[in-house]
């Protein structure tokens, strides 16, 4: 049976550029866990390297319930690997192709995944891709936020992804499309994106590349999620634009602001919102 360290591996979950994920098995106290192990070919690659050791990092100083935590970090011949919590039932993105989310559903998810940004923010680390493949659901289907491999720490002054376009071009913020300063309105932008999506079955920005995507969202307007779904009340293009304003002291202050207008409009007590 291959191993990692002392984990043995059941199967591949997903593989991308940077990384591999693997499903295991821990002999000592009889677990599942996921492994994530940096690709060989970026080993020899301090930027890549960095970004690895960045996460783990991220995560440990987080200790946060809704993010998924990390349980140990290691090498496999020269390839780091971070071992955290497996997750069950997939991913939103998973989810969301076999079906939309309720009411209740809709709710619950922004509140978890408001609350993990916000400890990060208060902690000075900005996610910078928050999307549907990060956000992670465990065998009670309860929201965790993934994936700090890209997090900004903003005390630090690395220049290390200034010439970079640090994130995924479908939900990344007009300031990062431009290579501008992050802050946690950043992620507010991004789960704006998510909440979109969910409403519609669509991205707000649909364009053959990722230039002209990226461009999209630093200079055009915010369609309307009823120009997709008529019958949607007019109050969620409200919360749509403000988490989506084109610039970050339009957007609301704090991801937990965003959630509760969210919660206020799928109960029907839009009234009660405050908006300053």
């Amino acid at each position: 049976m291959a191993k990692i360290g002392r984990y043995e591996i059941i199967e591949e979950l997903g593989n991308g550029e940077m990384a591999s994920v693997y499903l295991a098995r821990d002999p000592f106290i009889k677990r599942e866990v996921a492994i994530k192990v940096l690709a060989y070919e970026l080993t020899q690659d301090s930027l890549f390297l960095d970004f690895f050791y960045q996460e783990a990092e991220a995560i440990a100083s987080l200790e946060h319930p809704t993010i998924v935590p990390i349980y140990d970090f290691g090498l496999h011949g020269i390839q780091p690997y971070i071992v955290m919590r497996y997750m069950p039932n997939g991913s939103l993105e998973r989810r969301l192709k076999r079906r939309g989310l309720n009411r209740q559903e809709l709710c619950d998810l922004m509140g978890r995944v408001a609350e993990g940004l916000d400890e990060a923010h208060t902690l000075g680390i900005v996610h910078r891709d928050v999307k549907p493949s990060n956000i992670l659901f465990n065998q009670s289907y309860d929201a965790f936020l993934t994936d700090f491999g890209l997090a900004k720490f903003t005390s630090r002054k690395t220049g290390l992804t200034g010439a970079l376009l640090v994130g995924t071009p479908e939900y990344m913020s007009p300031e990062q499309a431009q290579r501008l300063s992050v802050d946690g309105r950043s992620d507010v932008y991004s789960l704006g994106v998510i909440l979109y999506l969910i409403l519609t079955g669509r991205h707000p920005f649909r364009h053959k590349t990722a230039s002209r995507i990226a461009s999209a969202h630093v200079s055009a307007p915010v369609p309307s999620v009823r120009s997709v779904i008529p019958e949607l009340p007019a109050m969620w293009d409200e919360i749509i634009g403000r988490a989506m304003a084109k610039t970050p002291d339009g957007r609301y202050d704090t991801a937990l602001a965003l959630a509760r207008d969210v919660a206020y409009a799928t109960r029907g007590q839009w009234h009660l919102r405050t908006v300053a």
